[in-house]
Formats: structure tokens, C-alpha cells, sequence
């Protein structure tokens, strides 16, 4: 009996009409968004003005224009491109040109229609290219949504027979029975946003926007789309340029809204440094700086009432416009040869995270309201970072990872210099110290003094008020360097936590290798032998270092229950960094033979040395001299005390920063929380010592010495 073959049918695939209110509200994210995609359009016709009016018919409804004076279309533009869904017009034309000037497009996903359909149930467009008559195209997408297929609609394009609204050339988008009120509110949100689309990296003085509404509950307004005066004249602002390999070049700006020092200083920062600030550096080796070269502006304020005061008086402007003046541009947008690429929205304006970076790092970070930021890339240069479909995001991708990781090192290093700028007199003073300063004590004294000589009550109140002045100062002060030390709070359980892992870990490894000695060492020969020893060198190591820090982790921790043999201490450090050494090439000066007791504890002590090494190890490869290491010893105050040296190759410490590296928060280090020297420090002035900063360094870079008390 004979197979019968089945039939195969072909189904043509069918678009429903609906797609153009359905992509409307999916694609184009919010209504002030797709003002911003007409207004964008009118930029691509090479329009030099535009103009947003918010209007009334007389039978009350509300309609909004789009008015340009740009090139317009002609019936085959508007047949071939405008009525094509999907069409690929603009990336097979993506620049336009009249004369001699030349724009790079801004649109390319047929955005502008779904707009259209997303912000009014009809639209009426006005259109005129030079030579050609004017054309009308009314569009009815409620009409269209309750037809079956594609294939049965259809848009009516008539002549024009009244006077054209624009010059010689242009076009109007008109959208009629607007599916949103547009209150004041609203009005002044698209406002903002719209002040934002022009790139401030060029200076583009051919295409202004303005925005018009006198009617239905709006307030009148007519004015050009302009930005607060006060936006251009930030107190800290860092700008550049970033290459092709990820080098970042530019210059930090401290400018003071009132009285104040003016600072400036440069800005490098490697690919390699990018990785080492970045969470997921070792995916960044791997991917590499793929994003392409671009350019950079990130201004910020500090905005408690004293600052947003400042910025009122000296502005002109009114105090409660400030924030909102900040908050109206907040976030680091990026631009598309001269563009708005993102943030659209309110809802994207933290793309890069900073806010949740903000919360969970200690220290004095920026949140996204105190940041107003320009990024500007081009297609051509940066082909690898795309915008997602709904303009709302940057498609995930390693050029995307390596663009975003470059740009918060970029906000760190801003917050870095801006800490520098922020620290006042006073701020330097040790815990110890501020403690001593709010005893109670002096005022007592001073208040039973004048009851003693009969000084009136005046008297003694004028004494209480300027030691609560003191008392408030202490405050501030105290809640300063806590903000810092609430990091450390956490030390002691994360202490526990490795040393407990560590030991569990050690404890099994050691059992293997004592078991693979015995069964294989004699029979597996010399290399097996060499493997073996160098695993069992590695456990001891791990094992030392917990049993270091041990107590460190234990809530009974006391400090002169354990002493310290300072060589030791040193070894031990050293061969923590020993890989980190041996990458950077770094010649280390050898230890004495010696064996001299410290009385300090061994762990405060590693933690002392341990973070000016890896201060070391970090800057050596910065500076073009030889790499070297030094660490030397040598006792003082007749034998008392030992001074420990730690000298290295590097760029050494400017002089600016001299007087400010051992207070919290200050680095150079992208994303480094600058306690590393200020914990060391204190461990040090606990023992009666001092760490400092020799100028100049032994050999040409950073000397920092330290002094512990020899045990007797």
C-alpha cells in the first residue's frame, strides 16, 4: 500500500493593525519620552528650530503641535519611509544634510510614529520639502486598531490648501484627542527633560527648543528650553577624555560657590586601574576595554540647606529651584553625536547603579541627585554600545560592562578629589583627642569659679554657650569618623568567619598531603617531592596567618597578652604580597638576621605593615623608576623603641596631600575607602608611637616610618 505524503500548506504571517498603539505603550516608556522622540525627529530634518505648543480647539479639546522648520518630506519620503512599518530608512541614511552641514541622525527605530499613536488617538501632519507642495497625512489610529490587517489600512495624504504654518520647508505633527491631561506639573517635567537633549559638549546654536501652553489650567508659559545658569558653574567637576585602550586622561576642578581655595589636579587612570576599583575585574581582563574612546563631564554639589542657600544667593535664583534644578538634569546622560541617548526617563536616570553603590560602600559617596553628567560617544566610534528597542537602557553586552565600569571609576575619583576639597581644620584631629575634648569637667570648674567671685548669671550662661558650641562641634565631628569606623564594626565577624573557614580548610588539606607523603613522596620522585613542599609551605602559611589574627576575632581580645618579633612580622607580610611582587618585578631589600620583640600584638602589627605594603605594591608600577622595595628596622630613644621604614619606587605623595592621607576617607586608590593608614595610624598611636610620611622618600617615592615599644 502506497505512503501518501502529507500536505504542507504555507501561512502568510500577518501583522494586526493594534501594533501601533500596542508598540506605542511598550516601546515608548512614558508620554514626556515621546515628545522628546517628535522633537528628536524634528533635529534629523535638520530643523534649526523647534517649537512644542500645547493648544485648544474652540470646542475645548486639547491638541499638541510639533512644529519644525526643517527639510520636511516629499510624497516618495512619505511613501517609501514614513508609511513603511519597520523601515530601515534611516540606518541606510544615517545622516542628513542641507548645504554644506551635516547631522547624524538621532532616530532610526520608527519611534516617531508610535509616539504619534502613543500620545493621541489622530494625528494631522503637515509636511513640505523644498520645491514641492505642502502635504497633509491624517491618521486615525483608532481607525486603524479595528481593522483586521496592515493590508487594509491606510493613511489619507491630501494637498494642503491653507497656508503652511513654517517657512519654505518644515513640518507640523499635530496630535488631536490626547490621551493624557498635561497639567503644569506634567508640562514642566517635559520641560526639564527637554533641556536636557542637547549634548552641553557641543555647541550646537542651530537647533533651539521652544515650549509654549496658555490655555485649560496651564499656567501661561512661552520660553525657549534653556538650563539653569548655576548647572554650568559646578563646586566639583571632573572632565576628559577616555582612549581607545581605556586610558583616562583629564583634570579634577574644585571651584567654590563662595569664598574658597580653587583647586585643580590631574586625572589618569589606567585600563588596569579600572579593573582593580572594578567588582568584576577579573571579567574585565578578560573583555578589555571594548567600548571605544568617548568624552566626559561629571559635575556635582553638595546639597544640604547651608549649600542649595550658597548657590541661591550667588545665582539669583530661588533657593527651592536648586534641587529641583539638580534633580530636573540628575544622573550621567549619555549623548549620540550630540544626542540623548539615556536616561529618558525618571525611572532610568540611576542606570549605573550609583544610589545602591551609595548604600551598601561606606564612605562619602554621591548619590544620582548630586551628579549632573555628560558622556559623548559616537556611532562611529562606539558601534559596540547600543541603546535597547524602548531608549530606555544599553544593551547588555562586554563593550556595555567595560563603558560602565570606566565610568564609575570615573565617579569614584570624583568623590575622592571632592573629600579632599570638603575636609576643614580640625578634621585631622585623632579619636583620642576629640574624646577629650567634651569632658565636662573645665566647665564646672569655670562655672564654681565665677559663683566664687560673684560674677553675674550672664557670665555663666555665655560659658555654657561656648562649651555647647564645642559640644556641637565634637558631634560632627565624631559622627564624621564613625560613619568610617561603622565599616570596621563588621572586622571582627568577618575575622571569625575566615579564620574559622580557613582553619576547616587547612585541616583537611593537611591530612591530604601528609597521607600523599607517606603512600607516594618515595615513588612519585624530585617534581612530586618540590609540589609537595610547596603545598605544604602554602598550608603553614594560611595556618600562621590565622593563627595571626586569631585574636583579633575574639570579643575578649586584650591588647598585652601577646608580643611581637618585628623581623617575623615583616617576613610574614612580605611573603603575603610575594606574588604581587614578583608581577611587578620589584627588587626587595633583604632583611637583617635579627629578632627583635615588639610589645605590640602581632595581628595590629601585620595590619600596620601589611597595609603600607600593599600601599607599595599598588603605586611602584605607576612610576617609571626601577622597581624597588625597602622595609629596614632599627632601634631609637636608646634602644626603647623600634622605627620600622617603608620605602618604595613610586610616584611618591604630593605635597597637597601630604597633610590629609592619614584621615579617613582620602585615596588615591579607585575604589579604596581611604582607612587603610588612618586604621594603621591609630594602631600605632595606641602604642605610643607615630606613623608618618618622610618627604622625600628614600628611593624618590613614598617612605612612610612607624615606631612600637622594644619588649624589655
Amino acid at each position: 500500500m502506497a505512503t501518501r505524503t502529507a500536505r504542507v500548506d504555507e501561512i502568510p504571517f500577518r501583522i494586526h493593525p493594534r501594533v501601533f498603539a500596542a508598540l506605542g505603550a511598550d516601546l515608548v516608556t512614558n508620554d514626556v519620552v515621546a515628545v522628546i522622540e517628535l522633537v528628536k525627529n524634528a533635529y534629523d530634518a535638520f530643523a534649526s528650530r523647534v517649537d512644542v505648543r500645547f493648544g485648544t480647539y474652540k470646542s475645548g479639546k486639547r491638541f499638541l503641535d510639533i512644529l519644525d522648520d526643517g527639510s520636511g518630506m516629499d510624497r516618495r519620503t512619505l511613501e517609501d519611509a514614513w508609511c513603511v512599518v519597520a523601515t530601515p530608512y534611516r540606518q541606510q541614511h544615517p545622516t542628513t544634510k542641507r548645504g554644506q552641514r551635516v547631522r547624524r541622525v538621532a532616530g532610526e527605530k520608527g519611534l516617531g510614529r508610535l509616539s504619534a499613536a502613543r500620545l493621541g488617538k489622530k494625528l494631522e501632519m503637515l509636511t513640505k520639502a523644498a520645491g514641492e507642495p505642502c502635504w497633509q497625512v491624517d491618521v486615525d489610529w483608532t481607525s486603524l486598531s479595528l481593522k483586521e490587517s496592515l493590508d487594509t489600512c491606510s493613511a489619507k495624504l491630501q494637498r494642503f490648501k491653507g497656508e503652511s504654518p513654517f517657512g519654505p520647508t518644515g513640518t507640523r505633527v499635530r496630535v488631536q484627542d490626547l490621551t493624557s491631561e498635561w497639567d503644569s506639573e506634567q508640562i514642566a517635567d517635559l520641560q526639564e527633560n527637554l533641556a536636557r537633549l542637547v549634548s552641553p559638549f557641543r555647541k550646537i546654536n542651530d537647533f533651539a527648543i521652544h515650549i509654549s501652553a496658555a490655555d485649560s489650567g496651564v499656567d501661561a508659559l512661552s520660553a525657549e528650553i534653556t538650563s539653569p545658569r548655576f548647572l554650568n558653574s559646578p563646586p566639583y567637576a571632573i572632565r576628559g577624555e577616555v582612549t581607545k585602550g581605556g586610558v583616562v586622561r583629564g583634570q579634577y576642578e574644585h571651584r567654590p560657590i563662595g569664598r574658597g581655595r580653587r583647586r585643580t589636579a590631574p586625572v589618569t587612570l589606567t585600563w588596569s586601574d579600572v579593573r582593580e576599583g572594578s567588582e568584576i575585574g577579573r571579567k574585565l581582563a578578560e573583555i578589555g576595554p571594548a567600548c571605544g574612546p568617548f568624552s566626559f563631564e561629571l559635575r556635582a554639589w553638595d546639597i544640604g540647606t547651608d549649600d542649595t542657600q550658597e548657590i541661591s544667593n550667588r545665582f539669583e535664583i530661588a533657593k527651592g529651584n536648586v534641587r529641583k534644578a539638580i534633580r530636573a538634569h540628575k544622573g550621567i546622560s549619555v549623548y549620540r553625536d550630540g544626542i540623548l541617548v539615556l536616561p529618558k526617563s525618571e525611572d532610568s536616570r540611576d542606570w549605573l547603579g550609583l544610589d545602591l553603590r551609595r548604600v551598601s560602600r561606606v564612605g562619602t559617596r554621591l548619590s544620582t541627585s548630586q551628579i549632573v553628567g555628560y558622556v559623548s560617544i559616537t556611532a562611529l566610534s562606539n558601534g559596540a554600545i547600543e541603546d535597547t528597542s524602548d531608549r530606555e537602557g544599553l544593551v547588555s553586552s562586554p563593550p556595555v560592562q567595560a563603558f560602565q565600569e570606566i565610568l564609575k571609576s570615573l565617579v569614584s575619583k570624583l568623590e575622592l578629589e571632592r573629600d579632599i576639597d570638603r575636609m576643614k581644620p580640625g578634621d585631622e584631629v585623632q579619636l583620642k583627642a576629640l574624646l577629650d575634648g567634651i569632658s565636662g569637667s573645665e566647665l564646672l570648674d569655670q562655672v564654681n569659679e565665677l559663683a566664687d567671685d560673684g560674677e553675674a548669671s550672664p557670665e555663666a550662661v555665655r560659658r555654657v554657650e561656648a562649651f555647647n558650641a564645642k559640644l556641637e562641634s565634637a558631634r560632627e565631628a565624631l559622627k564624621k569618623r564613625f560613619v568610617f569606623y561603622s565599616r570596621l564594626a563588621t572586622v571582627g565577624t568577618i575575622a571569625q568567619m575566615l579564620v574559622h573557614e580557613i582553619r576547616n580548610r587547612t585541616t583537611s588539606v593537611a591530612r591530604f598531603l601528609r597521607t600523599s607523603r607517606d603512600k607516594y613522596a618515595t615513588a612519585a620522585g624530585a617534581e612530586f617531592e618540590k609540589q609537595l613542599s610547596l603545598a605544604e609551605s602554602s598550608v603553614s602559611a594560611l595556618e600562621r596567618l590565622a593563627d595571626t589574627f586569631a585574636p583579633l576575632a575574639s570579643r575578649s581580645f586584650r591588647r598585652g597578652r601577646r608580643d611581637a618579633i618585628l623581623e617575623q612580622s615583616i617576613a610574614r607580610c612580605l611573603s603575603l604580597v610575594e606574588t604581587d611582587l614578583r608581577s611587578i618585578k620589584a627588587d626587595v631589600h633583604p632583611l637583617p638576621a635579627t629578632a627583635t620583640p615588639a610589645a605590640i600584638d602581632p595581628g595590629e602589627l601585620d595590619t600596620v605593615i601589611l597595609n603600607l605594603l600593599l600601599n607599595a605594591v599598588y603605586w611602584i608600577p605607576k612610576s617609571s623608576r626601577p622597581p624597588r622595595l625597602d622595609v629596614t628596622l632599627r632601634k631609637v630613644s636608646d634602644g626603647k623603641r623600634a622605627r620600622v621604614s617603608v620605602s618604595d619606587s613610586g610616584p611618591g605623595v604630593s605635597e597637597e596631600d601630604a597633610d590629609r592621607i592619614f584621615l579617613p576617607g582620602v585615596t588615591r586608590r579607585p575604589g579604596g575607602i581611604g582607612m587603610g593608614l588612618t586604621v594603621a595610624s591609630e594602631i600605632v598611636s595606641e602604642h605610643g608611637g607615630q606613623l608618618s610620611l618622610v618627604q622625600p622618600g628614600k628611593l624618590g617615592g613614598a617612605t612612610f616610618t612607624f615606631d612600637v615599644p622594644v619588649k624589655s
